[in-house]
């Protein structure tokens, strides 16, 4: 342990006496990058942990929940480069609670090796704050045995890539442990095919586009995503549209992803000034394009009803098979209440005095 430690954090005697503090069980272990700049420790924490507030961590120093290479530290600590970064707390890893749940599932495709789901609107990937049961996960669990884990995913098993909980679509799982490493590694280097449906606010100007800019955690809001151009923060993320059916007030795209980061469609379309249809965290819950007329109010609010979630849908997904070498490509229907909704646009741009 360094002097300048010694200096900058003294240890209180309550946290350094083991019979004074409870058995502590580790939950999250980060390695602070060679070139990361010296930041406060809950700040660090908070670039990598987006579903805790900083006060959460706070408190969690202060009780002694935080260490770097082992040594107790405060929240105003400096996290420096190289170093271990932990936080535990008195109580095990709730995965280890992660039970089967007979959750039915929509299999698209499913051989000995991997299987593709048609994922519901509503269902969470994997157990997280605030949904701890009723996921993909535990569903996968019930349906397979000794699924293989990710460490990256938080040993979720069989899980290869994730889509939002309200978003619809193509998923691949990985039934063995040599589909998870190789399909993982061709969603690392870009070689999947990824095409998403979404309705849009406004009339996108140009019939096909690319948007790039790196994608980050919000500084206002550590659960949304920003997109930041000059690359400073946030990944790199490239998405490619192209407008499949405009209805004068909204449109409908095709987002192909080069790049999945989180939330990355949602970001970037709204970076772009097209926020997707009743996406209620980016703002789209609302009429943002067309008339004052209450009846065209109406119209929307009535649309938001039929499809209470952001109209995205994840259509395509094409990846070679890890074991035949086959690329295989698959297709699924839109679900209801996107589908109704498109016809009521259609219905409306087609009938509406703003479009004679």
């Amino acid at each position: 342990m360094s002097q300048q430690r010694k200096q900058e954090e003294p240890i209180r005697p309550d946290i350094a006496d083991p019979e004074l503090n409870p058995e502590l069980f580790e939950h999250h272990k980060f390695v602070v990058d060679k070139g990361q700049e010296i930041m406060r420790i809950d700040k660090f924490l908070m670039n990598r942990l987006p579903n805790i507030s900083r006060t959460k961590l706070q408190e969690a120093a202060k009780k002694g929940y935080v260490k770097a290479d082992g040594v107790v530290i405060k929240s105003n600590y400096k996290a420096k480069p190289n170093e271990v970064i932990t936080l535990s707390y008195p109580y095990p890893v709730r995965e280890t609670e992660l039970v089967a749940e007979n959750i039915p599932l929509d299999f698209v495709y499913e051989d000995d090796y991997l299987a593709v789901i048609n994922k519901p609107m509503g269902m969470v990937v994997h157990p997280g704050y605030g949904n701890f049961d009723g996921t993909l996960a535990n569903a996968l669990l019930y349906h397979f045995d000794n699924l293989p884990k990710r460490d990256d995913f938080e040993g979720r098993p069989g899980i290869v890539h994730r889509l939002d909980k309200n978003t619809t679509g193509l998923m691949v799982v990985a039934k063995t442990e040599k589909a998870l490493v190789e399909l993982s590694k061709q969603f690392f280097d870009k070689t999947t095919e990824r095409k998403y449906w979404a309705l849009v606010w406004g009339d996108v100007e140009e019939e096909e586009g690319r948007v790039e800019g790196h994608i980050g955690r919000s500084i206002k809001n550590r659960k949304l995503m920003s997109v930041f151009e000059d690359g400073e923060f946030g990944k790199e993320a490239v998405t490619n549209y192209k407008v499949l059916k405009r209805f004068g007030y909204t449109t409908l795209v095709q987002c192909q992803l080069e790049t999945g980061r989180t939330h990355q469609i949602r970001a970037h379309m709204k970076h772009i000034g097209h926020t997707l249809f009743n996406d209620f965290d980016y703002g789209g819950e609302v009429v943002l394009k067309g008339t004052t007329f209450t009846k065209y109010k109406q119209f929307v609010h009535n649309c938001f009803k039929l499809l209470p979630r952001q109209a995205l849908h994840a259509k395509t997904l094409g990846f070679t098979h890890p074991y035949t070498g086959e690329f295989m490509q698959f297709t699924s229907e839109l679900p209801d209440d996107m589908q109704q909704v498109l016809d009521k646009w259609e219905g409306y741009a087609k009938n509406s005095i703003d479009f004679q």
